[in-house]
C-alpha cells in the first residue's frame, strides 16, 4: 500500500479503538462525513470490510480486529518516539493519564505530583478513579496504580508507597450489644459495608492472613459503596463493619470513633506500585511523573 495511505490507517485505528465516528473525528480534527468517506475509500482499496456500522455504533470486523491488533502497537511506538524527539528540544509537556483508586490518588499521587505540576505547567495529568483493575493498555491509560501483588504480567513497575494493611473497624454504637469478631468466619454474623468492583461487577473480597494461612471472606450488609472514603464515613456513623486502609481508619481509631478488631488477622501487604507498558523511550513528562512518585523509605 502506498505511503500516502498511512493517514487512512491511522484514521482506521482511531475509529476501531473508539468504536465511534464522533469521538474519532474529534481526536483526528476532521468532520464525521470526511472520516466516513476515508473509511469507505480504505475498505475499497483493500477489498475487505474493516468496520461493521449500525445506526448506533461502529465496531471492527474480524479482519478489522486483526489489522487493529497488528497496527495499533506500531503506531503507538511511532507516536511515543515522536514525543521523545519533541521533548529533546522542548520543555516537558503532554498529558499523562493514570488509573488509580481514590485512596491512592488522595494519599500518594496528588501529594507527590502537585509540586511537579507547579514546576512544569505544560504537563497535564488526568487522575482516573478506578476500582476495577482495568486493563490500562485497552483503555489507553499511560499508567495504573495497584498493590504489588496485583500487578499485571509484562509491566514495568515502580514502588510508590510503603507496605500497608487493611483493618476491620466498627463504631462503638455498632458494637453495642454485639459480639466482637475474632476471626473471618465471625464476620458472617455481622452487617458489613461492601465495596463494588465495577469492572467485574462483584464485591471486593476481604482478605486476611494469620500464621501463614490466607483466608478470604465474602461479607454481606445493608450498604454498598464505590469509594473507600464513603465506607469509612458509614462505619463511623454506625452502619456496620468496614475493611479499609489503616491510614484512613487511624484518625477515627485515635479519636474513639472506630474500634479496630481482628488485628492478628490483618498483616501488612506489599505497598502500592505504579505500573505501565514497556516503552523503549518514555516521554520526558512521563519519566518526571514516575520519578516524582518513586517511594523512598
Amino acid at each position: 500500500m502506498a505511503r500516502d495511505n498511512l493517514n487512512d490507517l491511522v484514521a482506521f485505528v482511531t475509529v476501531a479503538r473508539e468504536q465511534s465516528f464522533t469521538r474519532a473525528a474529534a481526536q483526528l480534527g476532521v468532520s464525521q462525513s470526511a472520516l466516513s468517506h476515508t473509511m469507505r475509500s480504505l475498505e475499497a482499496k483493500m477489498g475487505v470490510r474493516l468496520l461493521t456500522r449500525t445506526t448506533r455504533s461502529v465496531s471492527p470486523t474480524e479482519i478489522g480486529e486483526q489489522l487493529l491488533a497488528s497496527l495499533a502497537p506500531k503506531f503507538d511506538d511511532i507516536f511515543s518516539e515522536l514525543a521523545v524527539l519533541h521533548d529533546l528540544k522542548e520543555k516537558p509537556a503532554g498529558t499523562i493519564r493514570i488509573s488509580a483508586t481514590d485512596f491512592a490518588i488522595e494519599t500518594i499521587l496528588w501529594p507527590k505530583l502537585s509540586p511537579l505540576l507547579r514546576t512544569y505547567p505544560d504537563i497535564n495529568i488526568e487522575f482516573v478513579n478506578d476500582y476495577g483493575l482495568t486493563d490500562i493498555v485497552e483503555k489507553r491509560y499511560d499508567a495504573g496504580v495497584r498493590l504489588g501483588g496485583q500487578l499485571a504480567n509484562g509491566m514495568i513497575s515502580s514502588r510508590i508507597g510503603p507496605d500497608l494493611r487493611f483493618l476491620v473497624v466498627g463504631s462503638p454504637d455498632y458494637f453495642a450489644g454485639k459480639s466482637i469478631p475474632t476471626s473471618p468466619s465471625d464476620l458472617l454474623k455481622h452487617c458489613c459495608i461492601n465495596l463494588r468492583l465495577p469492572t467485574h461487577g462483584g464485591f471486593y473480597v476481604w482478605e486476611f492472613e494469620k500464621d501463614g494461612r490466607e483466608v478470604t471472606a465474602r461479607v454481606e450488609g445493608q450498604i454498598i459503596f464505590h469509594s473507600v472514603f464513603q465506607i469509612v464515613n458509614a462505619a463511623v456513623a454506625g452502619f456496620g463493619l468496614a475493611h479499609v486502609p489503616e491510614e484512613l481508619a487511624a484518625p477515627f481509631i485515635k479519636s474513639g470513633q472506630l474500634i479496630n478488631v481482628m488485628e492478628e488477622w490483618t498483616p501488612y501487604w506489599e505497598g502500592l506500585h505504579i505500573y505501565y507498558p514497556n516503552r523503549r523511550n518514555a516521554s520526558k513528562a512521563f519519566s518526571l511523573v514516575v520519578e516524582a512518585l518513586r517511594y523512598r523509605a
